[in-house]
């Protein structure tokens, strides 16, 4: 069973977590997390876009011109699209582009990037994040103190109105509840940081 060590702000070790084999003891599969991020941006997708054939394109109702004698290519109508003005051809049309996958395989995509993490040293579990009120500067400090490089999702097991407000002015930092985690943002921001209560409301919510 994996395990991870639980720090302070100042990165001292305080104790460790036990972690699911499920969730963090697996081997990535990348086929299955390339599946997840397309389905879910394929999800996100408003699928709105619209364009106009020849068929609703107002005017063109008379002929441009007489059949021959102009020396140019004969026109029905000016409304065709290789005239300016005329229809679109191929363009887009409202579509829906909702798919899905299986909810084993989702949750296995979610592991995959988890242990991925793991693996990587890029999962940080903290005894508490210790911010008593949302000031940008503490949540600064304390991101500094622990010296992770590189972009970072905060995971909180509940709704932390202090370390949300104090951390969503710094740049390439984000702060995510454990019921909203994705595969997208865990590929999209390097680091994962964690307190205690938000590791087990994750390996609880993913079980």
């Amino acid at each position: 069973m994996p395990s991870v060590d639980i720090i302070d702000a100042k990165k001292k070790k305080t104790g460790s977590i036990d972690l699911s084999d499920e969730l963090f003891g697996i081997a990535p599969k990348k086929s299955l997390v390339h599946q997840a991020l397309v389905t879910q941006l394929a999800n996100a997708r408003q699928g709105t876009a619209n364009t106009k054939t020849r068929h609703f394109v107002s005017g063109g109702g008379a002929k441009p011109y007489r059949q021959k004698g102009t020396g140019r290519a004969r026109a029905g109508t000016n409304r065709s699209p290789l005239w300016r003005g005329g229809g679109i051809i191929f363009g887009p049309h409202p579509r829906d582009y909702t798919t899905s996958m299986p909810k084993k395989a989702a949750r296995k995509a979610m592991a995959s990037v988890l242990s991925s993490k793991l693996l990587a040293g890029e999962l940080l579990v903290l005894d508490s994040y210790g911010l008593s009120e949302p000031k940008t500067k503490k949540a600064a400090e304390l991101l500094a103190g622990l010296g992770i490089a590189g972009s970072i999702m905060i995971l909180t097991s509940g709704e932390n109105e202090n370390i949300y407000l104090a951390a969503r002015n710094i740049k390439g930092v984000k702060v995510c509840r454990v019921e909203n985690i994705n595969v997208f943002d865990l590929l999209k921001y390097k680091n994962l940081l964690a307190d205690k209560d938000a590791v087990n409301k994750l390996q609880e919510v993913l079980k």
